[in-house]
């Protein structure tokens, strides 16, 4: 039987989490520590019974918004492949939807933060390296047929560059139709006389 969390363990959960949409927010170098403890509720002097630095929280919180991300497209990849979609299909479609397109908070963290990926500590990094690799696997077992393996990174990389592009000319009729032009690319690229 699960126990309930101590509240020093849902407090550093509260942190995490406000931290996780924050990054997802502002980038990594909107984690500021007095920030995400106001928002969080608590004080800032409490920061450091739960967390040796600020990078351990954007650690955390990285691997916390990684997890969400992941398991909000699977759920939406699911739900395509009820419907009668192929794996691949499901994947492009739900990865460039307009709802993702507009959830910047609650999506993909990868795509907001890769590009700071460079200039964070080590262990920010790794943390990430780790997000893109599950991001990458996930690809590849959705890949239709027997494709080569580095066709896994190539997908991976144009749907999170095609967000990218997407977001930066928003959540407008410019954004969602760069979304539509790169979906049917792919599709039809990776799964001829699909749309």
């Amino acid at each position: 039987m699960k126990t309930a969390p101590s509240r020093k363990e849902a407090t550093h959960a509260r942190i995490v989490d406000t931290a996780a949409r924050a990054i997802r927010r502002a980038g990594y170098d909107g984690v500021g520590v007095a920030d995400i403890m106001k928002a969080a509720g608590l004080t800032h002097g409490g920061f450091y019974a739960h967390f040796a630095s600020r990078d351990a929280l954007i650690v955390e919180a990285i691997e916390q918004a990684g997890c969400e991300g992941m398991q909000t497209l699977v759920a939406s990849i699911e739900r395509r492949e009820a419907r009668g979609a192929t794996p691949f299909k499901a994947l492009v479609s739900a990865y460039l939807s307009d709802t993702h397109l507009g959830s910047v908070e609650t999506g993909c963290p990868i795509a907001v933060l890769v590009g700071e990926m460079p200039r964070q500590s080590d262990a920010v990094q790794a943390a990430t390296r780790r997000r893109v690799q599950a991001f990458i696997e996930m690809v590849r077992a959705r890949l239709p047929g027997h494709r080569a393996a580095d066709e896994a990174e190539t997908v991976a990389s144009t749907l999170i560059g095609t967000l990218q592009i997407a977001r930066a000319l928003g959540d407008t009729a410019p954004g969602r139709a760069f979304l539509s032009g790169r979906r049917r690319h792919l599709l039809a690229s990776f799964e001829p006389g699909e749309d």
